[in-house]
């Protein structure tokens, strides 16, 4: 059975730092991500790491204060947050596709997500 298993978020205030994580068991995938969302809005793309090289995808507005990384031993991704600004306030989402492709800012590719996570950030 396959299981995302997140921990971090909370609240911060601008400026801060937070880093989420994303723990994947029951088997391995190519590419994973996260993904935001705030109410009445669809979800936003925000950065993915292709599992075979690490090479990271970021979205525009995260570029530079955001950091994507994988723990392969632990079948785990990170995703490091600075500089947080209160427009980031969201519900954070990992999610995990079983194979890569240059489509990955969509949410339909993924084929597995984990519980959502509150990230609030306070000016």
């Amino acid at each position: 059975q396959v299981q995302l298993v997140k921990s971090g978020g909370g609240s911060v205030q601008a400026g801060g730092s937070l880093r989420l994580s994303c723990a994947a068991s029951g088997r391995t995938f190519s590419t994973m991500g996260w993904f935001r969302q705030t109410p009445g809005k669809e979800r936003e793309f925000v950065a993915a790491i292709r599992w075979s090289d690490g090479s990271p995808y970021y979205a525009d507005s995260v570029k530079g204060r955001f950091t994507i990384s994988r723990d392969n031993a632990k079948n785990t991704v990170y995703l490091q947050v600075n500089n947080l600004k209160p427009e980031d306030t969201a519900v954070y989402y990992c999610a995990a596709a079983i194979s890569f492709t240059w489509r990955y800012n969509y949410a339909s590719v993924y084929d597995y997500w984990g519980q959502g996570t509150q990230v609030t950030v306070s000016s």
